[in-house]
């Protein structure tokens, strides 16, 4: 599945994404590297990406890595989701780069790392839990 289709996967399972302008750079092989533009209505006061914003953007980066193993149809869920905030990301852009690191027959597990763009340091780092519902046959 191409970038494009499956940024429009993305978007039209969780809306959210399309109203954020996240875009989607890289989702293969269970990994997946998304951007999240600057947008002043995501900032918390200090000038930085607020709380939300950012688990958002780490869930929905979990999804492209899944959609990437499973030809772009993955109605998983999650089911735990783990956050620490390092440091502030600060007012924007942020790439976060997610991975899948184990697959099972009922839970995936998958770590996130969120970082502002023009920076190698982490700000955030996430690890997730999912449960497996498998897709409704066509």
């Amino acid at each position: 599945m191409d970038l494009d289709t499956m940024l429009a996967v993305i978007r039209r399972g969780v809306p959210l994404a399309e109203d954020w302008g996240v875009e989607l750079l890289e989702a293969e092989g269970g990994r997946a590297l998304l951007r999240l533009p600057a947008s002043a209505r995501l900032l918390r006061p200090g000038d930085t990406l607020s709380g939300p914003a950012l688990m958002g953007l780490a869930d929905v980066a979990m999804w492209a890595a899944l959609l990437s193993v499973n030809d772009g149809r993955d109605n998983s869920v999650t089911s735990t989701m783990t956050v620490n905030f390092l440091r502030p990301a600060g007012s924007g852009p942020v790439l976060a780069e997610a991975r899948l690191v184990k697959r099972g027959r009922r839970m995936v597990f998958g770590e996130i790392m969120i970082r502002a763009e023009d920076s190698e340091e982490v700000a955030v780092h996430v690890t997730t839990t999912w449960a497996v519902i498998a897709p409704a046959a066509r």
